[in-house]
């Protein structure tokens, strides 16, 4: 990416994300990204479980619909 001129006083997008992370990293430890991961893919699973579920419910009986 070429690199842009900053006024001053403004920081790039990726500055601000930077500067956030190690905020909350500061307030809440790393063991909370840990935390947020896990019930993170804990609803991943349980997404793709339902999904699952409907395609078997869809695909049981009459018409379908797929392209």
């Amino acid at each position: 990416m070429a690199q842009q001129e900053q006024k001053k006083g403004q920081m790039t997008v990726e500055e601000a994300g930077r500067k956030g992370g190690e905020t909350v990293r500061d307030e809440r430890g790393s063991e909370f990204y840990s935390e947020i991961g896990h019930k993170g893919g804990q609803r991943v699973r349980e997404l793709i479980e339902e999904g699952k579920q409907s395609e078997e419910e869809g695909s049981s009986g009459g018409s379908s619909n797929k392209r």
